[in-house]
């Protein structure tokens, strides 16, 4: 009857099972603890005819060194599970999450960047908010000048009988210029990435703001020749090696001479298309020598040094790239217009 037992408790112990360790200890009271079933076995053993003593109590120790060794087993694979548990990160989001890409304003900037980066540009930042001092008077802007009236800038404060103290949303980054020249010496070769931003209708060619680099290099002897030499790498960099440039003679307040600069359409190749008008040209900014009367109100001798300044649309450029026809798209956030420059990152 008892061996029937014996054998009995080891089948079952054998197979245990526990959902957690909670469970596990309850089976382990059941069978081990002092009034387990297992112990409730020596009692019977007392009983049990001398001749069988030696069997019996021989096969007890073994359940019971089975049923230690089993429960330590699983005692063992519940830290096994804790341990692996710990490893996993919770925060992590359940679903995958699709990896976004650059805007193509950026891609472009960052590539102008780097181009004039590799030949000692370094950058140059400035405020948004602005003061009329270093966004117009310090540049050479007339009081009268038409880019003054409220059609061109945004005013944030004005005040009629002293423009100097008008308050505005830059127009171009030139602002930054003047301020690194007015606390900055020669040599100075920056350029100066930002937001500027015109009071003007918002259509598929034109928007109330857009993105600028313009550049400065000052220091003795220095001539449109060197500007040009500039330039031309930089659209060789930018559009390739076989582009051409070309500069038109314009008129900006804050340089003298001053100029547009085309470079050969990229589409055919400068023989003429509906891109280009059938002209082979496209502009892509304006430059010139800066102004004496620029230098002289940032306190630079205009008789020791010179120099260039240049402006480029980052929105024109990324157009000539990536043939966007409408600017309204770079600020609406469309995530499938977005899309479309994963390769380009």
């Amino acid at each position: 009857m008892l061996l029937e037992k014996i054998e009995e408790l080891r089948a079952r112990v054998a197979e245990l099972k526990a959902a957690d360790e909670e469970a596990l200890e309850a089976l382990r009271i059941k069978y081990l603890s002092k009034k387990g079933e297992i112990s409730q076995l020596m009692n019977e053993f007392r009983t049990v005819p001398a001749e069988q003593k030696r069997e019996l109590g021989q096969k007890i120790n073994e359940l019971k060194n089975l049923a230690t060794a089993r429960f330590a087993e699983l005692k063992e694979g519940f830290k096994a599970q804790e341990k692996q548990a710990s490893k996993i990160d919770i925060t992590r989001p359940a679903a995958p999450v699709e990896l976004g890409t650059r805007h193509p304003i950026s891609l472009v900037r960052k590539q102008i960047i780097d181009i004039f980066s590799r030949i000692g540009f370094t950058i140059a930042d400035g405020p948004e908010v602005e003061d009329d001092m270093h966004v117009f008077t310090m540049l050479n802007f007339a009081a009268d000048h038409p880019a003054r009236d409220m059609q061109d800038t945004f005013f944030i404060s004005t005040n009629p009988s002293d423009v100097t103290k008008n308050v505005v949303l830059r127009s171009h980054t030139s602002s930054v210029q003047s301020r690194v020249m007015e606390r900055t010496q020669p040599p100075i070769r920056i350029i100066c990435p930002g937001r500027v931003y015109r009071n003007e209708a918002i259509t598929a060619r034109a928007h109330c703001f857009f993105h600028q680099i313009e550049g400065l290099y000052i220091d003795k002897n220095v001539s449109f020749a060197d500007l040009k030499q500039v330039l031309l790498y930089f659209a060789q960099e930018l559009f390739g090696p076989e582009t051409k440039i070309r500069l038109r003679p314009s008129y900006f307040p804050f340089t003298e001479p001053s100029a547009e600069m085309d470079v050969s359409c990229m589409l055919c190749g400068g023989k003429g298309c509906s891109f280009c008008k059938n002209t082979g040209w496209v502009e892509i900014l304006g430059c010139g020598m800066v102004d004496p009367n620029v230098l002289e109100a940032c306190g630079i001798d205009s008789t020791v040094y010179s120099g260039y300044a240049f402006g480029v649309g980052v929105e024109r450029i990324t157009n000539l790239k990536y043939m966007v026809k409408d600017l309204r798209m770079f600020s609406e956030n469309d995530v499938r217009f977005l899309d479309e420059f994963v390769a380009a990152k």
